[in-house]
């Protein structure tokens, strides 16, 4: 039998950073290209704070083959901290200092991505630049933006939400902004892209994760750094105090390192005015990570995962029922599928979200092709009479649809929270509804104290949720329908409409 060797204790900071709560650096570091490019950069009119002046020289950190210490390098910092134009400034020099190098620079979301893009493209065209960069020859077109330098060497804008990234090869330097939002599956589409680079590194930079964020990466790289258990990685932390009061200057200052100099009290003043939802300010301004503080939900999350199953050991037999929730905005439409067993406990699986943009009639189809199997229940202002007209349409028999009245779905939604505490429920382990159940707080129904779920973070999103609530509530309810096999193989991982795909 073999044992794992003990975590290794992080190599010390050298002095760098007392700013920050956590400096963790490799093993082996023995000189820095930090000082070539300072030079390089002060040349072009880049110049830095004291904070990432040692930010830098921990990041560029070599070994004794003159290869960079860390492969990986991870950033937790607030909102307005300076982050850009510092990894920024590393792009540039890298580019200058060497010719045909190729840097991505990828956001989740393309309104970040065009952000970066914008503020690196002012960067790039200052005379100072015009030696390097013809910013003539700068693309800025939606979804191509690009910085090209005079000797080859690029910097592209990616988003990954778009899956642009994909393809693209031999990045020496890639660069994910909004790391906060990054599955382990994304991580691992990318990581290809740096398979034939000499001395690549990938650089990831965020805010703590909300409940509601596919952050499995980012949080798997801070638990392993502050266990001592990574290779490879240097992880910078910028937090304040778990707790801490959100007008305490004291604490500003140990979560933003560029405050007051950079960043002043009003930027953060309405920081606080925008940012209402539990726990944002102090993730997103402050820097604390939730492990640190309160999970805003009102479902028990250790009930709802000793509940969760895999797909083989999931019933196959019983009664079924399908249920369609539109969200009340209009822009995204769930469904899911619940099964009652002839003994044991309601299970039910959330078959995803998708955009309303994208269509109904896929979903359409998918119900048409199995109505035999159990009752079809709608759900929602911005859609469900529409849908069940189409459903109609499509051959499905008027009285296996039913429309949701208010009473129901005030009933369902008690149904299901006592289902929960009571552990009268089994659901598959889906990211996507986790993620909604980790945000799900209550919103007020009716006049006589009913209530329905809200998110609880003003980006999350409880619409599957929802559809596995009312599909519960349906079978429990319904009296007609029988059958077997609940999805005929078609579970999905809650990331998507497994109906749609």
């Amino acid at each position: 039998m073999t044992t794992s060797a003990p975590p290794r204790p992080p190599q010390t900071r050298h002095g760098l950073l007392p700013e920050a709560r956590h400096l963790i650096l490799p093993e082996g570091i023995v000189s820095t290209g930090w000082p070539s490019v300072r030079e390089v950069c002060r040349n072009v009119g880049i110049l830095f704070d004291p904070w990432q002046a040692d930010m830098n020289t921990a990041i560029l950190g070599k070994n004794a083959a003159g290869l960079y210490a860390a492969d990986t390098v991870a950033i937790s910092i607030c909102r307005q901290a300076g982050k850009t134009y510092d990894i920024g400034g590393l792009l540039f020099a890298d580019c200058i200092i060497n010719p045909g190098t190729l840097a991505v620079w990828t956001a989740h979301h393309f309104t970040v991505t065009r952000e970066s893009f914008m503020a690196l493209k002012a960067m790039a065209e200052v005379p100072q630049m015009r030696a390097h960069v013809d910013p003539d020859a700068i693309t800025t077109g939606a979804g191509n933006e690009c910085i090209p330098f005079r000797n080859g060497s690029r910097i592209m804008f990616k988003a990954r939400e778009s899956g642009a990234v994909r393809g693209v090869a031999k990045v020496r330097r890639l660069v994910l902004d909004e790391a906060q939002i990054l599955s382990e599956q994304a991580m691992a589409d990318l990581a290809p892209t740096m398979n034939q680079a000499t001395n690549p590194q990938v650089i990831l930079m965020g805010t703590p994760p909300k409940p509601t964020d596919n952050s499995e990466f980012f949080k798997s790289i801070r638990r392993d750094a502050l266990a001592g258990a990574s290779e490879g990685l240097v992880y910078v932390e910028f937090s304040a105090d778990p707790g801490a009061k959100w007008d305490d200057k004291a604490q500003r200052a140990k979560a933003n390192p560029s405050y007051p100099l950079r960043t002043n009290d009003k930027a953060i003043n309405r920081l606080h005015k925008l940012l209402t939802g539990p726990g944002d300010f102090d993730r997103e301004a402050l820097g604390i990570w939730d492990s640190d503080t309160k999970t805003p939900g009102i479902i028990n999350l250790d009930d709802w995962d000793d509940l969760a199953m895999a797909a083989a050991d999931a019933p196959t037999n019983g009664s079924l029922a399908y249920a369609v929730k539109f969200s009340a905005d209009g822009e995204r439409v769930g469904a899911a599928v619940a099964l009652r067993p002839d003994d044991g406990p309601v299970h039910v699986e959330a078959l995803g979200v998708s955009l309303m943009a994208d269509g109904t009639a896929p979903l359409v189809q998918w119900l048409a092709e199995r109505w035999r199997k159990g009752h079809i229940v709608l759900d929602g202002k911005a859609g469900a009479g529409d849908l069940a007209n189409e459903l109609v349409a499509a051959g499905v028999p008027r009285r296996r649809i039913h429309l949701v009245t208010v009473d129901e779905a005030i009933t369902a939604h008690a149904g299901m929270l006592r289902a929960i505490q009571e552990r009268d429920l089994t659901h598959l382990a889906q990211p996507g509804l986790d993620a909604a159940v980790r945000a799900a707080g209550k919103r007020k129904i009716g006049n006589a104290g009913g209530w329905g779920w809200a998110s609880t973070t003003p980006e999350g999103d409880v619409t599957s949720l929802d559809a596995v609530t009312l599909a519960r509530h349906a079978v429990v309810a319904g009296k007609r329908p029988t059958g077997q096999g609940r999805t005929s193989g078609n579970r999905t991982s809650g990331n998507r409409v497994g109906v749609v795909a």
